[in-house]
C-alpha cells in the first residue's frame, strides 16, 4: 500500500462561513441544494470533495483546520457507509450537519441515514433527512443567524414566506373544500 501523504494545504483564513463537503463528486446533484440555499441568504461557502475512505489525511486536515480558516459550520454529505460526517465531527469543534445520500451502492439510503444518525455520545452530528441538503443549508443558515443579524432578518423573512405560501394554498383549497377551522 502506498504511504499516505499529507496534502500540504496552506492554512489561510477565508471569508467562507460554511464548508460543504461530500464523499464523491457523484453527490454534487444533492449537495448543491445546500449551496443554492446558502446563496439565497448571501452566506459565503466553500464546496469540495473530501472522502473519509479514499482521502483520510485530506479529511483530517480539512476538518481540523476548518475553525482556524474561519468556517462556522460544516455540511458533510455521504452515501453508503457514510462515515464522512462522523469522522469530520470527531476532529473539529464546529457543528457538523450530516446529509445522508441515497447512492448507487446504498441499501435504499438506510445505511447512510443510520450511519450518520447513530453517532456515539461525545461526537454529535446533526442529521437531516435522506437527500435533504436544502435543509442542511437552512440549518447552517440558522446557526449563522445566531450571531449575524443580517442573516437572522433574512431567515425571518424566509420563514414568513413559508407561512404565507401555506395560507395562500389554504385559501385556494377552501373554495372547493370548506371547513369549520378556516371559516
Amino acid at each position: 500500500m502506498p504511504e499516505l501523504q499529507t496534502t500540504n494545504h496552506k492554512l489561510q483564513t477565508t471569508n467562507y462561513k460554511v464548508g460543504i463537503i461530500m464523499g464523491s463528486d457523484s453527490d454534487l446533484p444533492i449537495m448543491q441544494q445546500a449551496a443554492e440555499i446558502l446563496k439565497e441568504f448571501d452566506i459565503p461557502f466553500e464546496l469540495t470533495v473530501v472522502s473519509a475512505h479514499r482521502t483520510p489525511i485530506r479529511m483530517i486536515e480539512y476538518a481540523s483546520s476548518a475553525k482556524e480558516r474561519g468556517l462556522k459550520v460544516i455540511i458533510a454529505g455521504a452515501g453508503g457507509a457514510a462515515h464522512l460526517p462522523g469522522m469530520v465531527a470527531s476532529v473539529t469543534i464546529l457543528p457538523v450537519i450530516g446529509v445522508p445520500i441515497k447512492s448507487s451502492n446504498s441499501i435504499d439510503g438506510w445505511d447512510s441515514v443510520l450511519s450518520i444518525l447513530q453517532m456515539p455520545n461525545g461526537v454529535p452530528v446533526a442529521t437531516v433527512a435522506l437527500n435533504a441538503a436544502k435543509n442542511a443549508g437552512l440549518l447552517a443558515a440558522q446557526i449563522i443567524a445566531t450571531s449575524d443579524e443580517t442573516v437572522a432578518a433574512k431567515m425571518k423573512k424566509y420563514k414568513e414566506g413559508l407561512n404565507d405560501s401555506v395560507i395562500d394554498k389554504v385559501k385556494k383549497l377552501s373554495v372547493d373544500w370548506p371547513n369549520s377551522f378556516d371559516e
